[in-house]
């Protein structure tokens, strides 16, 4: 890090809601928000978000022509970029970069027009424009008709950290003041669920809980597919006014011996984690924020790395 970046605003949507403060509230009941959708004839486990919630992106589509053929995850990030940069305070004028990532992208509509395909061994004619990967950052920088830079890049679940980091580079370089960064996932299809099943991942119980993150001794797998976007607005120097300030960054790639396989200590998240800390003791970190998908190895290696770096000074919570 060359200079401190301040985050002026957070704005996400998904199962636990798209306010801050219900978000917050949802968070602290002993609760989960999942949801069982039927997908191939069985009832599975899903992160949606609430009727009411997608009432609004509903509404959002109507509300332009040219937004009734976008896949809900280019409306997710258009909602949370409009609601973050009224918060931040942000208009067309100051020229703000946008970064959004998507490991999936526009699920839906690819499926469907892909059925269309086969079906009819014809395409429509929106089908490209409307399921690349740069199609939910050059809409949500069209909603907000900024003519700074836009990215789109997908990296599995690290994805919108990804853009995070490349929000910081781009200020970093002198090259843009402010850039808004985010994540955005739509992918709650029959096919992209099952590909899940396929890798025998994905959550069969009917527990209390049935993503088990924490749980070490699960003897299943346990991860559950959600959707939802979050933006943020970063903004170059300490300002004031800012929610939090983001002082380290730490990034690493692992080399997989299996498409799936992580390493026992996830070598990767440790040198991602030693990067962010620098020259800070492992001492001064008051709160680690996992991963966890809800796999019996994913959670164990991200358990094992953090307590290489923090010498097993930790302590896991459900929050």
């Amino acid at each position: 890090m060359t200079q401190p970046i301040s985050i002026t605003s957070i704005a996400s949507i998904s199962a636990l809601g798209s306010s801050q403060n219900k978000i917050w509230e949802n968070y602290l009941l002993d609760k989960h928000f999942l949801s069982e959708k039927e997908v191939s004839g069985k009832q599975v486990f899903v992160g949606q978000i609430s009727r009411e919630n997608q009432q609004k992106i509903d509404e959002l589509r109507k509300s332009d022509a040219k937004y009734k053929n976008l896949d809900d995850s280019v409306l997710f990030a258009i909602y949370v970029s409009r609601d973050a940069i009224k918060t931040a305070h942000w208009d067309s004028k100051d020229n703000f970069g946008v970064n959004f990532g998507s490991s999936r992208g526009a699920t839906t509509l690819f499926e469907k027009y892909h059925q269309e395909f086969l079906e009819t061994k014809k395409s429509s004619t929106l089908s490209s424009p409307t399921t690349t990967l740069g199609n939910i950052s050059s809409w949500v920088a069209h909603d907000l008709q900024t003519s700074g830079p836009e990215i789109s890049h997908s990296i599995t679940c690290s994805t919108a950290l990804h853009s995070l980091l490349n929000g910081i580079a781009w200020i970093n370089s002198g090259m843009s003041d402010k850039f808004l960064v985010g994540g955005s996932e739509a992918a709650l299809t029959d096919f992209t669920i099952a590909q899940m099943q396929a890798l025998k991942v994905y959550a069969k119980n009917k527990d209390a809980y049935p993503c088990k993150s924490f749980d070490l001794e699960k003897k299943q797998n346990t991860m559950v597919l959600g959707e939802g976007a979050s933006a943020i607005c970063l903004e170059k120097g300490k300002k004031e006014y800012a929610l939090a300030t983001i002082s380290g960054v730490g990034f690493a790639t692992e080399v997989l011996k299996h498409n799936t396989s992580i390493s026992t200590d996830a070598i990767c998240f440790q040198k991602s984690m030693k990067m962010a800390l620098g020259n800070i003791s492992p001492d001064e970190i008051d709160v680690i924020v996992m991963h966890a998908p809800g796999t019996i190895k994913g959670d164990q290696s991200e358990i094992n790395a953090i307590s290489k770096i923090f010498c097993n000074k930790t302590a896991f919570s459900n929050y």
